[in-house]
């Protein structure tokens, strides 16, 4: 496959996509090992459906038919979802070893998914411009891209005309906030906005349950306000069909503080009404 990347001069060291494509190859096989993303279900369970896509079933609606392709697509577990639901699905994502995965899990579950290599920002070099009913981005993607406005002409790029976007991503708010205090404030800590400098975050861990240790630890990451995102789709074409806040997410975003739902998703124990933690988006190119 073909990573534009690895074109032309070479970026130096610090290149925000060389480190963080680094911390998602380091940490594609505990994610795929982990009961988080339950691979192995996926394999015993030819109905079963990722959490994130099963939460967003009743906005998703019928997507029986349709050419679809998820941005930033991972280990594939949402990939391999939609393609179960119906749609005819490529998944992209910039790291090697996380699409190692992702063929993995589509070939031990039968699906027929398509998956490329390449930086989300490349993707009309890689894919069929204008080609696609449906572009589906997961939680947790737009904040390791630096621009939100190149991210929705991306977007706009791909769909057909009367094609849809779907999202599903981490609120700014909720990225804003400071998870680490130990008298349970909820302060506004990092940026709401877009800035063009990076937050940069020292982090071992990851987000799922592991035993593993990780060496590539550096990443950078951008807030994006909501705002910033919806204007920046209606400048690349498109119109807001449907905005959701939720009061959840599928991870526990704010350690020591929170509790699962029925929905088995995270929310505040006291008064989760204060924060909103994702938010569900659709929209369609004119």
């Amino acid at each position: 496959m073909t990573d534009n990347d690895d074109k032309g001069p070479a970026r130096p060291a610090t290149d925000y996509r060389t480190l963080n494509r680094a911390s998602w190859d380091d940490r594609a096989a505990a994610h795929a090992a982990s009961p988080e993303y339950a691979v192995a279900r996926f394999a015993a369970d030819p109905a079963y459906l990722s959490e994130v896509v099963r939460f967003d079933l009743p906005r998703l609606g019928d997507v029986t038919g349709l050419r679809g392709v998820h941005l930033q697509c991972h280990i594939g577990t949402d990939t391999v979802s939609l393609h179960r639901l119906g749609a005819r699905m490529t998944g992209l994502d910039f790291s090697g070893f996380s699409l190692a995965q992702a063929r993995s899990l589509s070939a031990r579950t039968g699906a027929a998914v398509d998956f490329v290599q390449a930086d989300v920002y490349d993707a009309p070099d890689v894919l069929d411009v204008g080609g696609f009913d449906l572009v589906y981005t997961g939680i947790g993607a737009l904040c390791w891209l630096p621009d939100i406005r190149r991210w929705a002409e991306v977007v706009a790029t791909l769909l057909r005309p009367g094609g849809r976007l779907f999202l599903r991503e981490g609120h700014p708010m909720l990225r804003a906030v400071d998870e680490t205090r130990p008298d349970g404030l909820l302060v506004v800590e990092y940026p709401y906005f877009e800035r063009t400098e990076p937050m940069v975050w020292e982090e071992g861990g990851t987000y799922v349950s592991t035993d593993a240790t990780f060496t590539n630890n550096t990443v950078h990451e951008w807030n994006h306000g909501l705002g910033e995102v919806v204007t920046a789709l209606l400048d690349a074409g498109l119109e807001l069909t449907m905005l959701c806040e939720h009061d959840s997410a599928p991870w526990d975003s704010l350690p020591g503080r929170q509790a699962r739902d029925d929905h088995g998703e995270w929310r505040l124990t006291e008064r989760p009404w204060r924060l909103p933690q994702t938010y569900t988006l659709q929209a369609r190119r004119r």
